[in-house]
């Protein structure tokens, strides 16, 4: 059985991007100085975020483009990132498989999210913070560039059929009470509010969506999620028959998180999926 909770919603800001003709950029590195920067996230609205346990049943990755299952398995050493990919990523394609229907799943990385300062001479690749930007992780664009990157002797084959993206995000070791993730219901945001947003590496330029702000937007979550439950989130489908292809969502400050809450750690891994 799933733990229900008692809350029915609560009102958050969370950071919309102005939507003003220009693609939003963010920087891995100092820019140059003088760089016109036109960053993201500058439109903070205060929503209302529903709790999604009494829908947890209903929700589908094709439909609002997210789902919460039991995750089962049983891994503790995230600390060892041999462990994680040996050990943890194999759990992670059953898992995907199991609920997606893939015949193939390829796990290509994973992130541990803590709250961590926005110096980036703190993180790494793999320790980052928790991402406080309505976003979704690829583009019609970056989503089977990513493809071509991680398997490019097959990549054109395998772009003739569906491919799919999904996000395992799941609590580390202890129950989430602070930072916990939003999701938008695919079915309520129009084409038009995900905006291309560029990644600047040094040597290369990537490309996510973040989203502008509309009322028509539904957001959802799951308060005090359990280690041994993960979210499944859609972060692209090649398919345009009418499914959920892209999901907005972002970590944000819980209102009801008491004051000595313990602090959120997640991990999230990043899949591609083939049918």
């Amino acid at each position: 059985m799933m733990l229900m909770s008692v809350k029915r919603s609560v009102r958050a800001s969370l950071n919309y991007t102005v939507d003003n003709g220009r693609p939003p950029d963010y920087y891995f590195y100092e820019p140059d100085p003088g760089t016109d920067l036109n960053p993201p996230g500058t439109d903070v609205r205060e929503m209302e975020i529903y709790d999604a346990w009494s829908e947890v049943d209903r929700l589908s990755v094709d439909r609002e483009g997210f789902e919460l299952h039991d995750f089962g398995a049983v891994f503790n050493a995230f600390d060892d990132e041999d462990a994680v990919k040996r050990d943890f990523y194999p759990q992670v394609v059953d898992h995907v498989k199991r609920h997606t229907g893939a015949k193939r799943v390829v796990v290509f990385d994973h992130t541990l999210r803590k709250r961590l300062p926005a110096d980036l001479k703190v993180q790494t690749t793999v320790q980052r913070p928790a991402v406080m930007l309505v976003h979704s992780d690829y583009t019609v664009a970056s989503g089977p560039q990513r493809v071509r990157d991680i398997l490019p002797g097959e990549a054109d084959a395998l772009l003739q059929r569906r491919v799919a993206f999904f996000n395992v995000w799941k609590p580390l070791r202890e129950r989430v009470y602070e930072l916990p993730l939003a999701m938008c219901d695919a079915r309520t945001h129009a084409e038009g509010d995900m905006l291309r947003m560029d990644l600047k590496y040094r040597e290369r330029t990537g490309e996510i969506y973040v989203m502008r702000h509309a009322p028509t937007h539904r957001w959802m979550y799951f308060p005090h999620m359990e280690a041994h439950q993960a979210l499944l989130l859609k972060t692209y489908d090649s398919e345009t028959d009418g499914r959920a292809r892209f999901m907005g969502h972002t970590a944000f400050e819980d209102p009801t998180t008491p004051a000595d809450a313990p602090k959120r750690e997640s991990i999230e891994v990043r899949t591609m999926a083939f049918f």
